[in-house]
């Protein structure tokens, strides 16, 4: 089942001791890869055990990734280097030049697993998995902005083929290039008609789409945006999990009839900008 909301059943991982390393690869990497601050790595390890948990006590079956070879602390937000699709792996091309490794790792760890490649984006194409959102099997939305350009959605578009509808969505420029803003940082479909999105960074071509697909809209108060309170993770319908900090989504979510499951993740998500959604790639749902 291709959507961002049915029931987790696999999901590939990468545990913040394999991609953060240790104290000195912290210390030589948190600037040059744009985090907040230095990451407290045994806290970040903790954070993570208790992530991976709630992940695990849903159901889903976790596949870890390894480290390897030249990835950096982005390598624990495993969303953007692959894709599923129905036909199975796109490949991407990512546009922050720290990052370019991990599309060819994750790739090869993927295959070894048994999935399948559906195709890759070479050249100037440029597409990152956060820009791109399941809504079910025969429609996504991709985000066009600084991460994922028009050359990466027109190869993107040719892999799925056109049983897919993909619907582009003009990103604002928000923060520069340097930062991390995603599709997926103003919108998480959490049901077949429910999402969780903030409004105001959202173009009103698209929030009109979203309604005409028959989704009910919870909207992120402007006060939480940046403690990353959009970045929702559905492990199943109105199932979620989501960075602890936020209680006014919280409630939100709450009143909307979800299930919610908080983490601490100041180490693993607020310092590098990644929050549930960019920690996890899910590899099927049900």
């Amino acid at each position: 089942m291709r959507n961002e909301y049915g029931t987790l059943k696999r999901v590939a991982l990468r545990h913040a001791r394999a991609a953060f390393g240790g104290p000195s690869q912290i210390e030589d990497q948190w600037r040059p890869f744009g985090y907040a601050d230095a990451v407290d790595f045994e806290r970040a390890c903790v954070e993570y055990d208790a992530f991976a948990q709630v992940i695990e006590e849903s159901g889903a079956r976790i596949e870890f990734l390894p480290d390897a070879t030249g990835l950096g602390l982005d390598g624990i937000y495993v969303r953007d280097p692959c894709i599923m699709s129905s036909n199975g792996l796109v490949i991407c091309n990512m546009s922050k030049p720290e990052r370019m490794a991990e599309a060819g790792a994750n790739a090869d760890h993927l295959q070894a697993m048994d999935l399948s490649v559906a195709g890759s984006i070479s050249g100037a194409g440029r597409l990152e998995g956060g820009d791109l959102v399941w809504i079910d099997e025969t429609k996504c939305a991709v985000g066009l902005g600084h991460r994922t350009n028009a050359a990466g959605v027109s190869q993107l578009m040719e892999i799925l083929g056109p049983r897919v509808h993909v619907e582009t969505v003009q990103l604002p420029r928000h923060g520069g290039p340097a930062q991390v803003f995603h599709l997926m940082s103003i919108v998480s479909p959490l049901d077949r008609d429910l999402a969780l999105i903030f409004a105001p960074l959202m173009p009103t071509s698209f929030r009109e789409w979203l309604v005409d697909q028959g989704l009910t809209l919870v909207e992120v108060p402007p006060e939480e945006f940046e403690t990353l309170g959009c970045n929702v993770l559905a492990l199943g319908p109105r199932k979620v999990v989501m960075l602890a900090g936020n209680p006014a989504t919280q409630k939100r979510l709450e009143a909307a009839g979800c299930d919610v499951r908080v983490y601490d993740g100041r180490e693993i998500s607020i310092k590098g900008c990644g929050g549930p959604t960019c920690l996890t790639m899910p590899l099927a749902r049900g």
